[in-house]
């Protein structure tokens, strides 16, 4: 090889790492403040958790319960607002404004046409809970958590659409700044509804549920305030037009969002399933269950928000048409979910026995039982960590590139043809119980995990590109 070709065999190389480098560092800059929103977001479901804690182990159970009645209901509204990400970044990659607010647009929309009638399904959820043969207390207490609670709603799926929509203009800082202001504001509101204050009631578990709503819907009101008042969200003019039907749209994002509701009702089935499965063995199991998921939750939180960065990278890099830039933008994403879900998993080891304190009284009785069965649980689930948040990541990428009916196959296959199978198996026939149950887990997301990331891999490579929607004037 002559000095010459090795010089340009040596700019090319450095001119990879540049824009890997480069990549690496944009991803870091928008997941930030997106994984900070979703800490502040798990911060205030910890803090209403850690409060009702107070109220007994009965309580925490509860609230387990009741969440799961809210979130399968939630997820199905969740897929929806999550496409708004991809349309608005493919627009804004494309440099078509009006597309971006149409896509918003249609998202709110679809909020709230879903949400009106799953309201009336959640305040039936002591009623679904002793269907599902739970304990007539646990159930009782769960119905009036949920009769404040289900209230959040719709408040809550616009306020992740605003989000994704700050996110997809590269400025999702806005939402950070409003959710730290909510998480101390939740924490007040929520103490003084569940213990009471001078002159107010002691309502307990309804009035946890009501806080969490009334802050849910300040939220949503202060992003609406933040992009008519604020640079460049304003430009935008989010609410033109906002009676115009956009069919054609509403179309496109249920076609790229419901497969993304499917996936995360498949998943959080498994889990909500995996609940009931653990409630049935106790009241100790459940709360401990509850403490350890509630921790990978709170974990989770940043690869989750890589997850959402990817999307909005994918999707620029699919508006731009450069199908090069689409494939580093996921990757990135994937090594750093992975390396910094591997160093959490460390400090989770060092910190077991320490963790559940936060979330129950020691002078309790039968807390030391929940303490031990929390920390053994956290151990097993170090490796489903990982895997965890390596597959929210490779899902984040592939849905900037619109691909979100394969993985919802995944999906199925993941998490109920081996997860439900391997749980159900390992818990009751085998007789590990919850240890079994966390151990299904850990396989069914190490499989989805290879499956999405094997996707990415195969779609990149061969420089797949998928068509963006085009909005007509208006």
């Amino acid at each position: 090889m002559t000095n010459s070709s090795a010089d340009i065999a040596a700019g090319l190389i450095q001119s990879g790492r540049s824009l890997w480098r480069t990549e690496i560092g944009d991803t870091i800059r928008l997941a930030l403040p997106i994984a900070f929103t979703q800490l502040g977001q798990v911060a205030m479901m910890t803090s209403d958790l850690v409060l009702v804690g107070r109220l007994g182990d009965e309580a925490l159970a509860a609230a387990a319960l009741a969440q799961i009645v809210l979130y399968v209901g939630f997820m199905l509204g969740l897929g929806l607002v999550s496409a708004v990400a991809p349309l608005a970044a493919q627009a804004f990659g494309a440099r078509e404004p009006r597309m971006v607010r149409r896509a918003l647009r249609v998202g709110l929309w679809a909020s709230l046409m879903l949400g009106i009638p799953l309201l009336a399904v959640q305040l039936h959820g002591e009623r679904i809970l002793l269907a599902l043969g739970q304990q007539p207390g646990i159930a009782h207490l769960a119905g009036t958590y949920l009769a404040g609670l289900a209230w959040s709603t719709v408040p809550a799926w616009w306020f992740i659409a605003m989000r994704s929509f700050m996110g997809a203009v590269n400025r999702p800082e806005p939402a950070l700044w409003i959710t730290l202001a909510a998480v101390p504001l939740n924490t007040l509101l929520a103490y003084v509804l569940i213990f009471g204050a001078p002159g107010l009631p002691r309502l307990e578990m309804t009035g946890a549920g009501i806080a969490t709503t009334l802050v849910n819907a300040g939220m949503c009101v202060a992003s609406f305030w933040i992009a008519y008042t604020r640079h460049p969200f304003k430009k935008y003019r989010l609410l033109g037009n906002f009676y115009r039907p956009d069919w054609p749209l509403m179309g496109r994002l249920i076609a790229v969002g419901a497969p993304i509701s499917g996936s995360f009702l498949l998943e959080y089935g498994l889990f909500a399933s995996a609940a009931l499965m653990v409630g049935w063995l106790g009241t100790t199991q459940l709360a401990a269950h509850q403490i350890a998921l509630q921790i990978a939750a709170i974990v989770f939180m940043v690869p989750l928000g890589i997850s959402m960065a990817a999307t909005v990278r994918v999707g620029h890099a699919v508006g731009r048409a450069d199908s090069a830039a689409t494939r580093r933008a996921g990757f990135a994403a994937i090594g750093l979910g992975a390396g910094f879900m591997a160093t959490m998993v460390i400090a989770i080891m060092a910190l077991r026995h320490v963790i559940p304190l936060a979330f129950l009284d020691p002078g309790n009785s039968g807390a030391d039982a929940t303490i031990a069965l929390t920390a053994t649980l956290l151990t097993i689930g170090l490796t489903f960590f990982i895997v965890d948040g390596v597959q929210t990541i490779a899902a984040g990428a592939l849905r900037g590139l619109n691909d979100t009916r394969v993985p919802m196959i995944f999906a199925a296959t993941s998490f109920w043809l081996v997860g439900f199978t391997a749980c159900y198996i390992l818990g009751f026939p085998v007789g590990l119980g919850v240890i079994g149950i966390w151990m299904g887990f850990t396989g069914c997301l190490l499989l989805y995990a290879v499956l999405l990331t094997w996707r990415f891999d195969t779609l990149t490579r061969c420089g797949y590109m998928p068509a963006v929607a085009h909005a007509p004037p208006g």
